[in-house]
């Protein structure tokens, strides 16, 4: 989810067209790119991935959702997707509506919230509380930004114990959403593994982006299997082919990413919401491609 409101400024630096090698499993394809090759791993499992509710992250919608959200909501509700991620705006976490109104017009359509992406930095015991009230399970930190110091991943890990402690007490759960900068390496060490390492797993679940992964040149699957049961949530977003531009989400299943492949680890290790997201729209409207997007996902049923 890329931060350019308020509290979603994105800053992400560019990558290298060698970051975006993905190490083999199993049969591999490759797809090119320039002179590099994406090195994309092919399904091999017997037992595939399957999933009978899948979200959306409301920011997919971006000027939509501002402009008319119980529209936008029963479209979503239409395509398919029974839960979606919402984010704060101008208008708050509610859109205008309060909490319980929110809630209320939700069930009406048959989609649940399960999580929200909020700025940690104000009156978060205030929304913790609220989301606890119409059954959020997550409250979810969408962007923290590179640090200048080993010192502020620290001031950053202590923050997310923090709220974890406080998600706890209302009887709700938080997250970290990752983006491509903290999987860089950063005086000695990646910033990414510094986060899992040093936040308490009673305390905070972690919601893999895996376009973001795979633009930082990480592994999704390295991940997901070494952090098991850590990541509990994740975007669902996938990756134009032959560009090096950060900004390069597309439809599901027309770039590099092997979500079979991933997402079958990922149920294997712990995760339980699957939640798409699309940021850039070429040749479509966002509607457009959440309707498209929403038929990919269906596949796993």
């Amino acid at each position: 989810m890329k931060k350019n409101r308020r509290f979603f400024l994105h800053t992400a630096g560019a990558f290298t067209a060698g970051s975006l090698l993905i190490p083999a499993i199993g049969c591999q394809s490759t797809t090119e790119k320039g002179d590099q090759k994406a090195v994309v791993p092919s399904v091999t499992n017997e037992k595939k991935f399957m999933v009978d509710k899948f979200g959306i992250q409301l920011y997919t919608l971006k000027d939509a959702f501002t402009d008319d959200p119980r529209e936008v909501l029963k479209s979503l509700a239409s395509y398919g997707y029974q839960q979606i991620e919402g984010f704060e705006g101008k208008q708050g976490l509610w859109w205008g509506m309060g909490n319980q109104e929110y809630k209320k017009y939700l069930d009406g359509i048959g989609i649940n919230m399960v999580s929200a992406h909020c700025d940690i930095h104000t009156d978060f015991e205030k929304k913790a509380a609220e989301a606890a009230e119409i059954g959020l399970e997550y409250l979810i930190c969408p962007w923290i930004g590179p640090q200048k110091t080993v010192e502020g991943w620290k001031e950053v890990t202590d923050k997310f114990n923090n709220c974890g402690k406080i998600c706890k007490a209302n009887g709700i759960k938080f997250a970290y959403h990752n983006h491509a900068y903290s999987f860089k390496a950063f005086s000695g060490m990646i910033p990414h593994n510094f986060i899992m390492e040093n936040t308490d797993p009673d305390l905070v679940d972690h919601e893999m982006d895996i376009y973001w992964v795979v633009t930082g040149g990480a592994d999704p699957i390295e991940y997901l299997t070494k952090y098991s049961n850590r990541f509990r949530l994740c975007h669902i977003k996938d990756r134009m082919k032959n560009t090096d531009d950060d900004q390069a989400s597309t439809n599901l299943g027309e770039g590099i990413i092997d979500f079979p492949t991933i997402l079958k680890v990922a149920a294997d290790n712990g995760m339980k919401y699957y939640i798409v997201e699309q940021e850039r729209f070429d040749g479509s409207s966002p509607l457009e491609s959440a309707k498209a997007n929403a038929d990919y996902m269906r596949k796993f049923a």
